[in-house]
């Protein structure tokens, strides 16, 4: 008996980072798991470790879900009513640094289908079995960010505010069949996110700075709670609003000094 309402779960950038740590504690409560990411080696690495540690059982899927045959695959497997995913994980994501003029359109471009079209592709996908079963959960890792404007980081951005809006109008669609849709709305996380981005993080405090764990056990009692929305870290939980509340030409002003543009 595991102590989240799950027997199974889809987890999404499985192969560092959050998507490795989202595996890390289902594995540990018992879930068996189905691993998506780029990195075949590392996916097959961690899934060895976890059906060792945990006695569970660990699929791994090696696919580019920028790609569009590699998210049909993914999509056949999330919505299989045959081997029903309860819990969907999609924490696949990266962004870029630079002004967007400057960056390469295709590289947007691909970002744009991992960050948006693959967890629409997926939710879409999970939704269909788990509305017949009245059963499942759909965890959106979101960012903090998605409410402020993003210079040098334009579509990262864009693509977080679209995930945190769908994530909430899906949330009040589904929650009257059973199904729990949460956003995860994350700060600074320790992640190879930040380098393979090209961002600098020497000036961020290191105060609000989390590890994985910190994030990821406070996104799983939410989706299984049904909340909406999970903004893990003290110091992150009062920034949506807060945000929120600041006329646009300030919050404006704040980033123009933050970012340097």
């Amino acid at each position: 008996m595991t102590p989240y309402p799950y027997n199974s779960a889809l987890i999404t950038g499985a192969s560092s980072g959050l998507g490795a740590e989202f595996a890390e504690q289902l594995a540990r409560s018992g879930v068996a798991l189905t691993l998506v990411a780029r990195r075949e080696t590392r996916l097959k690495q961690l899934a060895a470790r976890l059906g060792e540690s945990y006695d569970v059982t660990v699929d791994v899927l090696a696919l580019d879900l920028g790609n569009e045959a590699d998210l049909q695959v993914a999509a056949q497997r999330t919505g299989d009513r045959n081997r029903p995913v309860d819990l969907l994980v999609n924490c696949a994501g990266y962004g870029s640094s630079g002004f967007f003029d400057e960056l390469s359109l295709d590289r947007e471009a691909h970002q744009l289908r991992v960050n948006v079209l693959a967890p629409v592709t997926l939710a879409h996908a999970a939704l269909g079995q788990m509305r017949e079963r009245r059963h499942g959960g759909i965890l959106n890792v979101s960012s903090i960010v998605s409410g402020l404007p993003m210079p040098k980081s334009a579509v990262y951005g864009a693509s977080k505010a679209f995930l945190t809006a769908f994530g909430e109008s899906v949330f009040m669609e589904a929650r009257a069949a059973g199904v729990h849709v949460t956003t995860v709305r994350t700060g600074l996380v320790r992640t190879e996110f930040h380098e393979a981005a090209g961002l600098d993080t020497a000036g961020l405090p290191k105060m609000a700075w989390l590890e994985p764990a910190q994030v990821v056990a406070p996104s799983l009692r939410a989706v299984a709670k049904g909340r909406a929305f999970v903004t893990p870290g003290a110091m992150n939980r009062s920034q949506p609003f807060f945000l929120g509340a600041l006329p646009r030409p300030v919050l404006q002003a704040m980033v123009r000094r933050m970012y340097r543009v």
